[in-house]
This record gives structure tokens, C-alpha cells and sequence, in this order.
């Protein structure tokens, strides 16, 4: 057999080995179905490709299971406490609280994050936990816990010195600072990246966070000025700060998916606004708070 016809044969068993069909690629199980869904929901079209590479469950959503178990312990146990024996309107039990924020209380520093563990009754801690959980766990799984409590906390604190200042004489209770907080940042990444979505995708995105916080703060509203229930009047200021502080310091973290926040300026452009304003609200409360 000639070299020719060897070259010839070489070539019909490369072309038979090029027209072998390619392998399918393993079937997706639940749990890649449930981190695509992820990925689609909190991350631009770009990111998701690298979040799917990397992604797995450890940790697990930790920080936001914690919190929402230990919210819900609290609401519990005020539930069930011998003088009061009441689930709907915790009225008298939270206003002793050593957790409730209390304006005459301000100098027991730790009131001004304790209070998101203090909820006014039953509406009250379903609401904050099922949004907290609902969007939590998903940015939790994306951002991990460490960047999830940044900016949960900061709505929390954000929410409980803004209502010192703007709504001096009125106690605080509820997480709504903190869970406004995770709202605030997400809303912020889903405008900026909203042509990276499907338009109707996009659009149901906004207006269900439209039609919820536009829910909760009118029931907020109504408590805080219509309302003739009995019990002290609980200030609502903590939502909108909470929410400024999810649009400031979230939107940064939230949009730094695969960076590093040191080294982001943005971050610290935030932060050093938001110490700002700590400072400033810890003076108002030394020196000019009309409260005694």
C-alpha cells in the first residue's frame, strides 16, 4: 500500500472521528435549577456564567436564618409572657422591653440595634420575616453572609438614629430598618442593570417591590397617624432610612458580586457618608434632642 492511499485513509478516520457526535452535557439537577433561577433573579447577565461556576451552599444562608429565628423567638416569648397573654397587638410587654428603642432609654446604647428583635404583634413580624427571608436567602446565597449583615445592620442603626432625629418622642420596634435595607439595594441593582434583563422580567421585579413597600408604608402611615389603636405609637422614619441606606451602601455591595469591596471607592465613599451621619445623630442625641 502506497504512502498516498495511508494519508487517504488517515484522512477518512479523521473525518469519521469529526462527525462522531458531540456528548450531551449531563442533565441539570434540582439544585441547578434552583441556583439558575438564583443567579437570574440577583445578578446581570453578565455575572450569572461566573456565579454558576463557583456556586454551592457553604456556607448556607446563615446570618438571615439566624436573625429571622431570633426575631421570631423574641415575638414568642412576649407572646406568651404571664402579665400580658396576648398575640395580635404586643402592647404593654414590648414597651418594657429591654430591647425596644425608647427615647427616654437612649443612653442604653444597644437599643438602638435591639429594637429589630421587638415586634408589635402578629402582622407585624410575618411581614418582616417573610420579606426578609424571600429576598435574603437568595442574596445571602449570591453575596454570602459577611456583605448581607453590612448592610442589613446598617438599615437597622440608619433606621433607629434617623427616627431619634426626625421623630424624637416616638419608641421604635420591628426589623423594617434592616429588611428596607436589603429592598433599597436590590431595587438599586435591578434599575441600573435593567437592560441586562428581559423587559417584562424587569418590570415584574419593580412593581412587586413597588406594591410591597408601597403596602407596608401605607399600613405604617396609617398606624402612625390614623390608627386609634391603644399603646404608645411606634415611629415609621426607620423604613425610609433603612431604605436610603439599602440604595447607598446595598446597591455598592450588592453590585460587587466578583470584586473586592476594599478596593472599590464607592464603598468607601458610602461609608464615610453613612459614618457621617452616625456621628452627626449621636451628637443631636447628647446635645440637641428635645427628649430629656
Amino acid at each position: 500500500m502506497t504512502s498516498a492511499e495511508l494519508e487517504r485513509m488517515g484522512g477518512w478516520e479523521e473525518e469519521e472521528e469529526n462527525e462522531k457526535p458531540a456528548e450531551d452535557p449531563p442533565p441539570k439537577t434540582r439544585m441547578d435549577k434552583f441556583h439558575t433561577t438564583i443567579s437570574n433573579w440577583m445578578l446581570p447577565a453578565d455575572l450569572r456564567d461566573k456565579y454558576l461556576e463557583r456556586t454551592n451552599c457553604l456556607p448556607p444562608p446563615i446570618f438571615i436564618i439566624a436573625i429571622s429565628i431570633a426575631e421570631l423567638a423574641v415575638f414568642i416569648y412576649y407572646a406568651v409572657w404571664k402579665p400580658q397573654k396576648q398575640w395580635i397587638t404586643l402592647d404593654t410587654g414590648i414597651t418594657r422591653s429591654p430591647f425596644t428603642y425608647v427615647p427616654e432609654k437612649r443612653e442604653e446604647a444597644w437599643r438602638f440595634i435591639s429594637y429589630m428583635l421587638v415586634h408589635a404583634g402578629v402582622q407585624h413580624i410575618i411581614g418582616n420575616l417573610v420579606l426578609q427571608l424571600l429576598l435574603g436567602i437568595p442574596l445571602e446565597l449570591v453575596h454570602k453572609g459577611h456583605r448581607i449583615a453590612l448592610v442589613y445592620l446598617a438599615g437597622v442603626l440608619g433606621g433607629s438614629l434617623a427616627s431619634s432625629i426626625f421623630d424624637p418622642y416616638l419608641a421604635l420596634v420591628g426589623a423594617s430598618g434592616g429588611v428596607y435595607a436589603l429592598i433599597g439595594g436590590y431595587f438599586m441593582n435591578v434599575i441600573v442593570n435593567f437592560k441586562d434583563m428581559v423587559p417584562l422580567f424587569g418590570i415584574f421585579r419593580i412593581l412587586v417591590i413597588v406594591i410591597i413597600v408601597g403596602t407596608d408604608v401605607g399600613f405604617a402611615l396609617f398606624r402612625r397617624y390614623i390608627s386609634k389603636v391603644a399603646g404608645p405609637r411606634v415611629s415609621f422614619v426607620a423604613h425610609f432610612a433603612g431604605g436610603l441606606a439599602g440604595m447607598s451602601i446595598g446597591y455598592t455591595v450588592f453590585s460587587s458580586f466578583d470584586k473586592n469591596l476594599i478596593k472599590d471607592p464607592r464603598f468607601w465613599i458610602c461609608i464615610a457618608a453613612y459614618l457621617a451621619f452616625v456621628v452627626f445623630a449621636v451628637l443631636f442625641n447628647i446635645f440637641l434632642s428635645p427628649v430629656p
